[in-house]
């Protein structure tokens, strides 16, 4: 199955996060360590099976918690820190990251 342009860039906005948290607390400056890697490769495979597919809201914001609850954790904590930094070195990325927020929200009442 083919990625939509904004489930691509949202795996891809995802990958640059887990690299600015990765390069801040693991001192890996040539790419991802191990358990980044891990953790980026867990969030694909749950972006790739979320029931809401096209309408998909960010993960933070969805009613569906497909995460496990060690790796929500994880992602939280990636999010926390990456998220104003990327907006000063992927500007449109995290620009966007924001509209997606706001553009498709999780309704209550929604199912997949």
């Amino acid at each position: 199955m083919k990625d939509s342009q904004r489930i691509a860039r949202e795996k891809k906005t995802v990958k640059i996060m887990i690299g600015i948290y990765c390069t801040a607390h693991h001192g890996n400056a040539s790419g991802i360590c191990g358990e980044c890697a891990g953790l980026y490769d867990y969030a694909v495979r749950r972006t790739d099976k979320c029931p809401f597919k096209e309408r998909k809201p960010v993960c933070g914001r969805c009613q569906v918690h497909c995460h496990k609850p060690e790796m929500r954790e994880k992602m939280r904590a990636v999010m926390r820190y990456s998220g104003p930094k990327i907006l000063l070195s992927h500007p449109v990325l995290g620009v966007m990251h924001i509209i997606d927020r706001f553009r498709y929200k999780a309704d209550k009442d929604r199912r997949p």
